[in-house]
């Protein structure tokens, strides 16, 4: 995982559903848990949306909201 990838993935907006518009980092974890049990889109957005399931399960959050934009 490079730098970029990781700020490109914290700052990218969730193109469709419920939370359209929010910074994947701000999703809520439970929406998150839902993906991963249902499987997560095919691409660079459910990569990304992997990625920040990881994070938050992980405790990592407030590590990586100085990258917020």
């Amino acid at each position: 995982m490079d730098k970029q990838a990781l700020i490109e993935a914290v700052n990218q907006t969730m193109p469709f559903g419920k939370y359209a518009g929010r910074r994947l980092l701000e999703l809520p974890e439970p929406y998150l848990v839902w993906f991963a049990g249902q499987g997560f889109p095919e691409g660079k957005l459910g990569q990304q949306l992997a990625l920040i399931h990881e994070i938050k399960v992980n405790g990592l959050e407030a590590m990586l909201r100085p990258l917020l934009r």
